[in-house]
């Protein structure tokens, strides 16, 4: 249902954790990019989720809020930045 087009996080000690992902979402004509942020990158992750290039359609946004509401497809997302820290 989602397919991740790229991912990257940055850790820094002043402002923690900060990724993004550009990711598509399986019948959504436009594709995202989610910006993560932790200051310690474990339960407590911000976020703002945009349109990658161009705006498409408030509804369909919407339905990515609602899915990232799910656990599992959030963590997907925070996990493939997490996979890109170098440590």
């Amino acid at each position: 249902m989602i397919e991740i087009l790229k991912a990257s996080m940055e850790h820094s000690k002043e402002e923690g954790y900060l990724g993004q992902v550009q990711f598509k979402v399986e019948g959504h004509e436009h594709p995202y990019e989610i910006t993560l942020q932790s200051k310690r990158g474990k339960d407590d992750w911000s976020y703002a989720l945009h349109f990658l290039q161009e705006s498409g359609k408030e509804e369909d946004i919407e339905a990515v809020e609602d899915l990232l509401e799910d656990d599992e497809w959030f963590d997907m997302l925070v996990d493939a930045a997490q996979k890109t820290l170098v440590k």
